[in-house]
């Protein structure tokens, strides 16, 4: 048995993991690296012939994971993509949404060539024909449901938080006549978070290959979500009577964002303010969401059985079209308005932006992490000036931040993680999606423990 770890090696992403037992070709996750300095287009560079995999292993929707599997189908891989249900439907969201992003890049690529003489315009990484083709090879498989892949592997998908659909892929494996057991966490969710369940405990395994993102780093843990929420929407909109802007990623913290609101002003913690959700995404992964109403956590389906829907309320409005989306800036009441994309790169968000950042009476509330280099990380740093549509502005709004709706477990839901696993029984924890030093804290953590810790280079193959 061969693990080689293509993607997410010492970074975080571009997942990308091939386990070969006996010349079969598992490939678990085949997401977008989008390191600095990368030409999206290098990610056509497969160290391994597409057709020589034999079948995919989905841990989750998330592109870092599932991006380049259109890339993937498209250069010849056509066997089976297993995942959850509710991955299948959100992946196909979101890989349709990356052409989108392909297609305008190249358009704005175009417009900044023209009249010049610099070669072709970049071509899309893939196009809708191939994100059907690759939808079309989804195998759906409920969790803790054993799935044989063939007479050597068997399959079974753990929820793991994170994401609704998230799963840890645990393989049972006959090895020339030895079992051998090894788990792929995928990415890992925290307790108690917002719509989703705790994190399930993994069984017993040979090998563990485990996310590290937050290795070395705590989440604030002496406030709760609805306790952030109604400081901060009641500073901004009640006392200040302005209007509060949240960026948020369509995906899972637009959904966990909508039902905090819902447990506030239905309770009476806040008197009513309107609230616009500005993303087609969030409103088709929101009905996605509803279709698996029954994988969400125990206290969101009390809710639903007392309240009804947990992402529908009064004053809260899903925006439809652009039209729409373009009077909010008439609306001249206290309002809270939800948008991506969640690092302000790109999508409807830029919007309420130039429309808002030199507003005193503005709050930007960021919920999630922002990469170097992105407008949102510009802003978090504190930068006085920024450039939004072609137009240097001054920041007047108020910045704040909360880490209470990351969805990744930190170091000690990562290091418990693993210490649920015997380190006697454990033969190798391989660290993965994270940075080097991230690795370096967490595996720190876990030797003192008498774990043996790999921090795999990319393209090395250990011998398992």
């Amino acid at each position: 048995m061969k693990l080689t770890i293509h993607g997410a090696a010492r970074q975080v992403t571009g997942s990308m993991h091939l386990l070969e037992v006996n010349q079969y070709k598992i490939l678990i996750d085949c997401g977008l690296d989008y390191e600095k300095d990368r030409n999206v287009q290098a990610n056509e560079d497969f160290p391994f012939n597409p057709a020589e995999i034999d079948v995919v292993i989905l841990t989750h929707a998330h592109i870092d994971h599932s991006g380049n599997l259109p890339t993937l189908v498209r250069m010849g891989f056509d066997g089976q993509i297993l995942c959850t249900p509710p991955t299948a439907q959100l992946t196909e969201l979101l890989l349709m949404d990356s052409v989108s992003i392909f297609l305008h890049k190249q358009h704005k690529a175009g417009k900044h060539r023209r009249g010049r003489h610099h070669g072709a315009r970049p071509q899309p990484l893939y196009l809708q024909k191939h994100v059907m083709d690759t939808v079309d090879r989804f195998v759906t498989i409920g969790f803790n449901k054993p799935f044989r892949l063939n007479g050597d592997v068997q399959l079974n998908f753990i929820p793991v938080g994170h994401l609704l659909g998230a799963a840890a892929a645990i393989l049972t494996i006959n090895d020339n006549g030895e079992e051998k057991t090894i788990a792929f966490t995928g990415d890992i969710g925290r307790k108690n978070y917002p719509v989703l369940d705790d994190p399930q405990p993994l069984p017993p395994v040979d090998y563990l290959v485990t996310e590290s993102t937050y290795g070395g780093r705590f989440h604030t843990k002496d406030k709760t979500v609805e306790e952030v929420l109604v400081d901060t929407i009641e500073k901004a909109c009640i006392k200040e009577s302005g209007r509060l802007i949240i960026p948020a990623f369509s995906i899972g913290r637009t959904q966990a964002l909508v039902y905090s609101l819902n447990k506030i002003f239905s309770s009476g913690l806040l008197p009513p303010v309107k609230v616009f959700v500005d993303s087609p995404m969030a409103n088709a992964s929101t009905n996605i969401f509803r279709k698996h109403h029954a994988l969400l956590n125990e206290e969101a389906q009390d809710f639903y059985r007392v309240q009804g829907d947990e992402f529908e309320f009064e004053n809260l409005h899903y925006v439809e079209n652009l039209r729409e989306s373009h009077q909010i800036a008439n609306y001249f009441e206290p309002c809270i308005i939800i948008s991506s994309a969640g690092m302000l790169e790109g999508g409807r968000i830029q919007d309420h932006l130039y429309n808002n950042i030199q507003n005193y009476y503005c709050t930007i509330l960021f919920i999630g992490y922002c990469a170097k280099g992105t407008l949102g990380y510009r802003l978090l740093r504190g930068d006085p000036i920024v450039h939004i549509k072609d137009r240097e502005l001054s920041v007047y709004a108020t910045i704040k931040k909360t880490d209470l709706f990351s969805a990744h477990g930190d170091h000690d839901d990562l290091v418990n993680t693993v210490k649920q696993q015997s380190a006697d029984r454990l033969k190798q924890v391989f660290l993965v999606h994270g940075e080097l030093e991230s690795m370096q804290a967490m595996a720190q953590s876990l030797e003192q423990d008498g774990y043996e810790v790999v921090m795999p280079e990319k393209g090395i193959t250990h011998i398992l």
